[in-house]
């Protein structure tokens, strides 16, 4: 992905390549460069210019342009195009030049030839730049060495760039640089646009698939007068007319459910939430995720419902159930297999079977803790209950080896007091957390819709802190009107791009991700 089509450019004797020289950039003064393209800019004013564009109609893109040159067309006598793009490439050869143009499509090359130029448009063209927005208008054709062109007859500036691009053909590379200048990084590596381009056809397609369910798409507060839906710690605002605090949601959850108590059957909300904690590879404060409930069903639904749905992606847009990860050299780092039926077993026996301890109910030694294999100095186990240790051994010992799919069922019910507790094994809630790629990327439930019990967990939740005030009794009300027994799934979108695409931060899947300001 990283090689980028049209490398290779017309040209006789020694060409002369105009490219930004990274190194140069680094010892120079950046202002230097800024200086001279201000000094065209003047120039192509001079000229009666605009060096920052026009409206411009009937525009094409480039790759769509590329593929539909044929033989027949010959040299240059194919159809006459307009496309806009920005140079990647300069290589000028006296009276000849050769640009390589790129936009979201991708590239396409493009020979300037003084003789098909009117006289103004090629002092534009002496005036032009790495990186420059440009807007040409020509016949499509080829070289002599067979590579699609668009012979310019007419040549413009769209919008002169004042900084320089990255190097010439390795692409923006310093890691945290592509992050902060995102907007550099998506014309700089094609294959950044791509993933973001993926990204979009996914969400549409979640879209599509949940539209033919019978799911219908709904949208809930971003801000509320109560954080609830999750365990986590909300970033705080206040609102100055009605002088009260609010919060970015943690979670739609609450909010989806009293549409259930409302009437609707099947909902859904691709959302985003907000949660004020760390961030990692994998945890970014600002995520993208997937809820959906259902009337009537259960958390066997919505496990129907996430396997089927994440299958149908790959199927769709990846090709197949098989999905490889790979390195940079394009050998596979790791095989995910989403075959179906996916694997289904209950927490504790996952935890007996990986570490070959089983729960009891009681708490369980340090001399135990010793014996569950590598990674157990990561444990914190003192001072929990039982089922707080089991939970911290599977999230520690267990799910980081969860490659395949497997949905762990039958978690500890102290740790969801929004599911609804299993009548055939107590103690334990009738959940699922799907585990793909090392990580939970789904959590899904048996709703629990009893109000009193409802109550009960809230506030022994947040027990006697201060945060009592944070118990949702709206909330509470809404069930007492009655909801129906009902399933209800989360989808982390942004892990699962990361699974399906193979990226390892989450940071390349979202365009803008929080970063420390510089300085």
């Amino acid at each position: 992905m990283n090689q980028i089509l049209g490398l290779l450019v017309e040209g006789a004797g020694q060409a002369m390549i105009r490219s930004f020289d990274q190194t140069a950039f680094m010892t120079q003064p950046h202002h230097s460069y800024e200086q001279d393209r201000r000094d065209k800019l003047e120039k192509l004013r001079a000229l009666g210019v605009d060096p920052f564009g026009q409206r411009t109609v009937g525009l094409q893109q480039l790759a769509p342009v590329k593929a539909s040159y044929q033989p027949e067309m010959g040299h240059n006598g194919g159809p006459i195009v307009k496309i806009a793009g920005r140079i990647m490439l300069l290589r000028r050869m006296g009276k000849l030049t050769f640009a390589t143009l790129r936009d979201e499509s991708g590239d396409l090359q493009v020979g300037l030839d003084k003789r098909r130029l009117a006289e103004l448009d090629w002092k534009v063209h002496d005036l032009a730049d790495l990186g420059d927005l440009v807007v040409v208008e020509g016949n499509l054709g080829v070289t002599n060495k067979g590579e699609v062109t668009v012979w310019a007859t007419g040549f413009t500036i769209a919008s002169k760039a004042l900084l320089p691009p990255p190097a010439k053909w390795e692409g923006l590379s310093d890691v945290e640089l592509r992050y902060r200048q995102r907007y550099v990084d998506l014309w700089a590596n094609p294959q950044v646009m791509q993933l973001a381009k993926l990204r979009l056809e996914i969400l549409s397609e979640i879209r599509t698939y949940m539209h033919n369910l019978g799911y219908v798409e709904v949208e809930t507060p971003m801000m509320q007068p109560v954080h609830g839906g999750a365990n986590a710690r909300p970033f705080k605002t206040h609102h100055n007319a009605l002088d009260i605090p609010l919060y970015m949601r943690i979670a739609p959850e609450l909010y989806l459910k009293r549409l259930l108590v409302g009437g609707f059957s099947k909902i859904y909300e691709l959302n985003r939430n907000f949660r004020n904690e760390g961030i990692s590879p994998r945890h970014n404060p600002e995520f993208t995720m997937l809820e959906a409930y259902e009337a009537f069903g259960n958390y066997q639904t919505m496990a129907e419902l996430v396997e089927g749905l994440i299958c149908h992606l790959a199927e769709k847009l990846f090709g197949g159930l098989k999905i490889e990860h790979r390195n940079e050299d394009g050998t596979v780092r790791r095989t995910i297999n989403l075959q179906r039926p996916w694997r289904r077993i209950s927490m504790v026996d996952l935890v007996a079977e990986k570490t070959g301890w089983r729960f009891t109910g009681e708490p369980i030694t340090q001399q135990q803790i010793s014996q569950l294999g590598t990674g157990s100095k990561d444990l914190r186990l003192r001072d929990k209950s039982p089922f707080e240790q089991l939970v911290e051994i599977h999230e520690k010992l267990v799910e980081p080896t969860l490659i395949d799919p497997c949905f762990v069922t039958h978690v500890p019910s102290v740790m969801i007091p929004l599911a609804k507790e299993s009548s055939e094994f107590p103690g334990f809630a009738e959940v699922y957390e799907l585990a793909i790629n090392g990580q939970e990327i789904s959590p899904g439930y048996t709703e629990l819709n009893d109000p009193d019990v409802q109550a009960k967990h809230f506030h022994h939740q947040v027990g006697d802190q201060e945060e009592r005030q944070q118990v949702d009794e709206d909330f509470l009300t809404a069930l007492r009107y009655g909801m129906p027994p009902a399933g209800g799934l989360g989808l982390g979108i942004d892990r699962l791009i990361m699974m399906l695409t193979g990226a390892e931060s989450i940071r390349d899947v979202i365009l803008f991700p929080l970063m420390r300001p510089q300085g």
